[in-house]
């Protein structure tokens, strides 16, 4: 089930809060587990027995890696066991037909012929979420290997950090050293459950009223096979306007639950769109997960501290692994070795040919080079992607057809949606920022965006969640 659902806002939400405060306190954690795992079994009961697995694989490293007396020798094993049973988990499921069926046809290049592929990997099914909770659940023994955290005080208070159902399919990544004493007690009052509803209802009206009508404008133009270029640029503008939303709006839902139920989540968004260099961008979007990346790929390979080239290198294959990270799909690649490639040059230019533009031009350029890399990121294949790049560049398809779609997309109230949306994406504060005080006045609000927002819920047609597919 999705946040932005009825069965989710009107069965399951207050049935889970129900449960979580009907029991003693000491036993809200295994509350929060069961339910949490009742959530991730709605799609398919089955996904649940991975997870558990996967948890129960890191508790018992993490136990061997902090057991007092525990060898250095025996320490490193159990991390290595912890790492390598997540991503093996992550790259049967996610990646085995993507690399296979590369391996097929680099096989087929080099004359060795066609190579057949095992049936049962086109019948693989994506676990929900299994890329944000093996990162995390594989983050608790790599920090424990390092000393940032403490070892679990038992197996439920570990395994609800793993399945927290708020932020369990989309992140943010959460470490355990963030949340350890929250687990062992965390403060529950009407004013900390008032300011995470609030949180709630405009994450949940974010979604509703802003990503959905984005990205019904973005289908349109992506599906269209040959917009014009006017289409085109608005396409892409709509859709990186969607993902925006669509994702801070899970992680203000997110935030807003756990605040629900006492637990404190890092921020994942702080305006991003108004960075005026790539370098700032990603300290703005999915903070959870560049975090992830810095600490856990980026700095163990060498970071900054083997040369310039070095460092050049080591953040364009951060970014490679990153797209990877995103979809098993060469134009995911595509798109983190572009970013990859512009944070690499941005470097060069600050610390090298001592470059400063003016942040206006660093913001266009920045806006630019984003919204190429969404085009990458949306398209289902290169080809797709470069006929994408050709109609904004004006080389669409026959005037006829560009036109009876420029008419369908560019009516009063899309053109205002999509101007509205931009206006809030690109120059208004976050909701983060916006929520850091709760007024009265904002909780009204906020109510009244929820209202509006189930009344529009109930009439949409189009309720897509796109970070299901990672």
């Amino acid at each position: 089930m999705v946040f932005s659902s009825h069965i989710f806002l009107f069965w399951f939400l207050p049935l889970a809060l129900l449960l979580y405060y009907a029991v003693p306190v000491r036993s809200r954690s295994l509350a929060l587990t069961l339910v949490s795992y009742v959530f991730y079994g709605w799609w398919n009961p089955w996904f649940t027995l991975l997870m558990l697995f996967s948890t129960g694989i890191d508790y018992l490293c993490g136990a061997m890696i902090g057991r007092e007396g525990a060898t250095p020798r025996q320490r490193k094993i159990a991390l290595f066991a912890s790492v390598c049973s997540n991503l093996a988990l992550l790259g049967f499921f996610k990646y085995a037909l993507f690399f296979s069926e590369t391996f097929g046809k680099v096989a087929n290049v080099f004359g060795f012929g066609e190579v057949s592929l095992p049936e049962f990997l086109s019948h693989l099914v994506l676990p929900v979420g299994i890329s944000f909770y093996t990162f995390q659940s594989m983050s608790y023994a790599i920090d424990l290997y390092r000393g940032d955290a403490v070892r679990a005080r038992n197996f439920i208070d570990f395994a609800c950090y793993v399945s927290m159902f708020p932020q369990l399919v989309a992140g943010p990544i959460v470490r355990y050293g963030a949340i350890a004493e929250q687990l062992c007690g965390r403060t529950h009052s009407l004013e900390v459950f008032v300011a995470g509803l609030t949180r709630f209802n405009y994450g949940f009206a974010k979604k509703i009223l802003l990503a959905n009508p984005m990205g019904r404008l973005a289908d349109l133009a992506f599906e269209a096979g040959a917009p014009g270029p006017a289409v085109a640029w608005a396409g892409i503008l709509a859709y990186a306007l969607q993902i925006y939303f669509d994702f801070s709006a899970y992680s203000d839902m997110a935030l807003g639950l756990g605040r629900m139920m006492g637990f404190r989540f890092p921020e994942n968004f702080n305006s991003p769109y108004q960075s005026t260099s790539l370098t700032e961008f990603w300290r703005r979007w999915h903070i959870s997960l560049s975090t992830f990346l810095r600490d856990y790929l980026y700095i163990p390979i060498g970071g900054n501290r083997m040369g310039s080239f070095r460092t050049y290198l080591n953040l364009i294959l951060v970014m490679l692994i990153g797209g990877l990270w995103h979809g098993a799909q060469w134009t995911f690649v595509i798109w983190g070795g572009l970013h990859g490639l512009v944070l690499a040059f941005e470097r060069c230019g600050k610390n090298v040919l001592k470059i400063s533009p003016p942040r206006w031009i660093g913001w266009i350029a920045t806006t630019l080079v984003v919204l190429a890399g969404w085009v990458f990121f949306r398209s289902p294949d290169l080809a797709t992607a470069l006929d994408y790049f050709a109609a904004l560049a004006g080389r669409g398809g026959g005037a006829a057809a560009s036109d009876v779609l420029a008419a369908v997309v560019f009516t009063p109230v899309n053109v205002g949606q999509l101007a509205g949306c931009a206006a809030v994406a690109w120059f208004l504060p976050n909701s983060g920022r916006w929520l850091r005080t709760v007024t009265g006045a904002k909780v009204a609000l906020g109510f009244f965006l929820l209202v509006v927002s189930v009344r529009a819920m109930a009439l949409q047609g189009f309720n897509p969640f796109l970070y299901f597919q990672f």
